[in-house]
């Protein structure tokens, strides 16, 4: 008889150990499910990872330093992605490319000064926007015009970034479409300005103001041109899991005030 309590006492013990490591291993899953499950829940490229897509040539948002990208995306990223238990991984290509890579799934999503836009929405899904923009004009400084309505009709050259708001959606208000000149990154479209290979460029606000900082009294700028945009970031068309847990990890770097300090860090 006391062989059988000793074994029923035993039994009983290994029983509690067994639910209690249970009952822990489950409270660690709620805290932290991409370290818990290397990301699996997310539908992510490669398990453990958060791939982020970008172009870095978007200063203050994203562009380089040394051989790393930095800026506001690239750090809110960060963020985000510790706060998932997953470690970011940033892939630098072409503005114009980044929709077609996370289609394909070389991406798991999309932190580039990213604009939501209708026909952007039926092929990826955004997160709550984190971001207002707007599109400013830079001209050269002995530039006559001082508005975006003086510079309607006029048949002028104006350099975009390819892919952008700035492409699509401003620069048709104040050229034809045979005057737009697509460049692959902002850098590029003011050396053609400053060479009086086109006459503008459009661009967002943040960029314009670091291009202006870059080239002085070379360059002036026409502000409050245009309506307001929201950044956000985009993920692949369905991946709820992915853009649930962005958001609520925008929302918990919000209240703590770690993205108020990124934000801080780049944009003056």
């Amino acid at each position: 008889m006391k062989k059988l309590r000793k074994a029923l006492a035993v039994f009983t013990a290994a029983s509690l150990i067994a639910v209690m490591a249970t009952a822990c291993g489950s409270n660690n899953d709620k805290m932290n499910p991409g370290s818990s499950s290397g990301g699996s829940n997310y539908n992510l490229v490669s398990d453990g990872k958060l791939i982020m897509g970008t172009n870095a040539e978007f200063p203050p948002f994203e562009y380089k330093e040394g051989s790393s990208v930095v800026g506001v995306d690239a750090g809110v990223l960060d963020l985000v992605a510790k706060k998932l238990g997953l470690t970011l991984e940033i892939k630098d290509m072409t503005f114009e490319s980044l929709p077609e890579a996370l289609a394909g799934r070389n991406i798991d999503l999309i932190a580039a000064g990213f604009t939501i836009k209708p026909e952007r929405e039926e092929t990826m899904d955004f997160t709550d926007t984190y971001y207002t923009a707007r599109q400013t004009i830079l001209l050269k400084s002995d530039s006559a015009y001082t508005s975006a309505e003086e510079m309607k009709g006029k048949n002028l050259k104006i350099g975009v970034q390819t892919g952008t708001t700035g492409m699509n959606d401003a620069a048709p208000t104040l050229t034809g479409e045979d005057n737009i000149v697509g460049f692959n990154n902002g850098a590029l479209a003011v050396e053609a300005l400053l060479s009086g290979r086109v006459d503008a460029v459009i661009i967002d606000n943040n960029p314009a103001n670091e291009y202006k900082d870059q080239h002085g009294d070379e360059l002036k700028l026409l502000e409050n041109q245009f309506e307001e945009e929201q950044y956000a970031i985009a993920v692949r068309k369905g991946n709820k899991e992915l853009l649930d847990a962005v958001n609520q990890a925008l929302r918990d770097i919000k209240a703590d005030g770690s993205f108020q300090k990124v934000v801080d860090q780049y944009v003056r």
